[in-house]
Parts: C-alpha cells; structure tokens; sequence
C-alpha cells in the first residue's frame, strides 16, 4: 500500500507498506485443494456406490428366485420351522432389493441429470399426484395446492423432489389418520438483488423432534423401525442433493405429534454454474 505525504500541498515523499501474505495465499491453496480431494473422493464413493448396487442386483434376484420355487415345489413337504426360515430369507432378500433401488436412485441423483430448462412445478405437482393416486384414495388423503411458480430447474429432479415429499407427507401418519397436505409457496428477493421462491409442504402426520433434524436427511437414517413405517431412509437424503445441486436449501419445522413442514428454497434463475456434484 501506498501513501503520499503532502507538505503545503507539494507532494515531498511517500510511505510505501508491505504486507507479506504468503500464510494467507498457502492457507487458501490448502483449503482449495481440500475442496478438491473431497470432490474426488465423493465422486469415487457416488461410481463406488452405483457399480456395487448395480452388481448386487444379479446374485440378489437369483435367490428370490431359487427361494420361489423352493416355496411353490416343496410348500407341502417342508416342516413348519423351514418354512418359517423359508419365509425369513425372502423377506430379507426383498428388503435387501429395496434398500439396493434406493441406494441406486441416491446415485442417480447425481450421476444422472438433465440440462436446466423452465420448469412449471404446478405442473409437476399435478403430475405427482397423479403418481400418488392409488394411495390418495386408499388412504382417503386431501392434497391442496394453488398456484406454484415456474423455475429453472432439471424437470426430472423437481419431479423426484415433490414426489418424495408428498410421498413422506402421506406416509408418516398415525395409525388409520387421514392425511391432509398443503403445499403452498412463496416469492422473495435476497439483498443483491436474486429471486427465490419457498415451497412448504405442510402434513398433519406424526411429526418428528427437531433434535433429530441433521438424521432426518442422512443416507439410511430412520427415526421409526421399519415394521412402523416402510422405506429405508433414503429419500429425503435425495431431496437434500436435489436442492444442493439447485443451490438451494431444504429445512423443515415440526413437533412431535403435530405434523410437519418441509420447506424448499430455490433460486429462480440459476445464475451459478451448474455441476453435476
């Protein structure tokens, strides 16, 4: 930095300062190529995750199979305790296959995405409910939407996005409850001037503590057994990469007993550049 000394307005010298930033400049390389090994490392962990799931996929179907036949050829000869153990080993094997296609949709999330292009969520929305019909009726669920804004946005995402909130909404009830969900938004501006839109999706379900919000959207983290409530903990883990991947966010406000809402923000124009990490 640079300061001229003035004497009765003549300019007679000037103070020259230094500033060595080198520990600065050696801290930011570090923390950048920390950002870069750690981008790597997910990547890896993403192609690891999809190739294992994918090869499971063959010797798993292979014992649903053999254990079919097992069933259907020897149902009437087998003991009651090897049935039981029959029984046991499929059922096992089919939760295994779940927790493989949700592993493989968590994958996909990212592996997999389409270029942004404007995106009606009314339009979505009401393709969702119609996704979600056979359990709206079976369920005798009441699901209210007005007006949603159009965004930039990957189509597919935004689908995956509303279906799994809705789809949790109408699944975490109390027993024989009859869900209510109400999904409504809103449209602000940040200080600099960036549009956003707020989507809440509200349920009169179980709810949750909000002690547990950071296991709400981990990877295979439940909060209810799964003789409780189906599923394996994965979708909402995916809501949070979608929002990420818009550079947006998701949160959520609940009380134990008292439902919940699940709140998504999303830029309107997506003026970062767009990754598929």
């Amino acid at each position: 930095m640079k300061t001229p000394i003035n004497e009765d307005g003549r300019l007679i010298g000037s103070v020259v300062v230094f500033k060595d930033i080198t520990e600065r400049k050696r801290v930011e390389e570090a923390i950048a190529q920390k950002a870069s090994e750690l981008a790597r490392s997910n990547a890896e962990l993403e192609q690891f995750a999809f190739v294992a799931s994918h090869d499971l996929q063959e010797p798993l179907r292979k014992i649903l199979a053999f254990g079919d036949r097992l069933k259907t050829r020897l149902a009437e000869t087998l003991a009651p305790e090897s049935r039981e153990y029959l029984d046991r080993m499929q059922n096992a094997a089919a939760r295994m296959r779940t927790l493989i296609d949700d592993l493989l949709t968590f994958s996909r999330v990212i592996r997999r995405t389409e270029p942004f292009a404007e995106v009606d969520l009314e339009g979505v929305m009401k393709g969702v409910v119609g996704d979600l019909e056979v359990r709206i009726e079976r369920t005798g669920a009441q699901v209210e939407f007005g007006k949603l804004p159009v965004v930039e946005a990957d189509p597919v995402q935004m689908h995956q996005l509303l279906l799994n909130l809705l789809g949790n909404a109408l699944k975490f009830q109390p027993k024989d409850g009859k869900p209510v969900v109400k999904i409504s938004s809103r449209h602000f501006s940040s200080i600099s001037g960036e549009e956003f839109c707020e989507l809440s999706v509200q349920d009169n379900g179980i709810g949750f503590d909000e002690k547990y919000m950071d296991k709400v959207f981990a990877v295979f983290q439940r909060l209810h057994g799964r003789n409780e409530y189906e599923g394996t903990g994965v979708g909402l883990a995916v809501c949070r990469r979608i929002t990420d991947r818009h550079h947006g966010t998701i949160t959520a406000r609940s009380q134990l007993g008292h439902g919940a809402t699940f709140i998504v923000t999303l830029p309107l124009h997506q003026s970062k550049p767009v990754t598929a990490s």
